[in-house]
């Protein structure tokens, strides 16, 4: 089970890093790569996007990263087959991030049975929210597979323990308002939200959105389980190459 591994892994580390990469961007060698590598340099959990031509929730970087991927002819078939690939040979938990069209229009029971058979462990679709994709939610539950559910700072009291109700593994919580890959003031203004999505579950918190360097590492410490991070990392990719992602990585503990 994915939260037990992430209370596990924290009686040792005050902090997790859960990573994210998009598949087939720039190619799917450099997604395996990249897997390794950030594996190696001591992630302890990752997404693994699957590209869409709309990521709603998804700033620049990440936009163009899926666009890129869907432009070189990544697919979903491709996609699975590198999850499976990846999973098989790296020794964490993996999730799949996406977007609700694609479950559906594959259907989400065969996504979810498929997911499960290629060793994923949980899901993070944000324009699924459990009223509107009740069947999403027990897809998954059937399969052991954690349905994340996100916070945000708008989100009320009582909505959080609706969607708490409706989670495993652990609760995304969006650092503040708008997309993936701006810059998020980590300042004591984030303290009230993060005592409100404690109050709201007993599941572990992870924390993304705008998370990109070790002062907001350090900042986070003792606050959540999980620092998130995602265009930090694909602009290390762009810039510098696969290698140098490792080194950034291993910059953050």
């Amino acid at each position: 089970m994915l939260e037990s591994y992430i209370r596990k892994q924290r009686e040792n580390k005050k902090i997790l890093l859960m990573t994210h990469i998009v598949l087939g961007y720039p190619d799917f060698e450099t997604s395996l790569e990249l897997a390794r590598t950030m594996v190696a340099a001591g992630v302890d959990l990752m997404e693994l996007q699957i590209p869409f031509s709309e990521p709603i929730a998804d700033g620049p970087v990440i936009l163009k990263a899926n666009q890129e991927a869907l432009k070189a002819g990544a697919r979903l078939a491709q996609c699975q087959q590198v999850a499976q690939e990846i999973t098989a040979n790296l020794d964490i938990p993996f999730l799949y991030m996406s977007y609700y069209n694609i479950l559906f229009k594959y259907g989400v029971d065969r996504f979810a049975e498929d997911a499960a058979a290629h060793g994923i462990k949980g899901m993070i679709v944000p324009d699924a929210p459990p009223e509107e994709a009740p069947e999403y939610v027990t897809a998954l539950r059937e399969r052991n597979l954690s349905p994340i559910q996100l916070f945000t700072p708008k989100t009320t009291d009582e909505r959080m323990s609706y969607l708490a109700g409706n989670a495993s593994g652990f609760i995304y919580c969006v650092a503040r308002k708008g997309v993936t890959g701006q810059n998020t003031a980590f300042s004591s203004e984030l303290d009230g939200y993060l005592d409100r999505c404690r109050q709201a579950t007993d599941l572990p918190l992870a924390l993304g959105f705008g998370v990109k360097d070790k002062d907001d590492i350090d900042f986070l410490r003792g606050k959540v389980d999980i620092a998130v991070l995602g265009s930090s990392a694909i602009r290390v990719l762009e810039d510098k190459g696969v290698e140098a992602v490792g080194d950034y990585i291993s910059s953050l503990r």
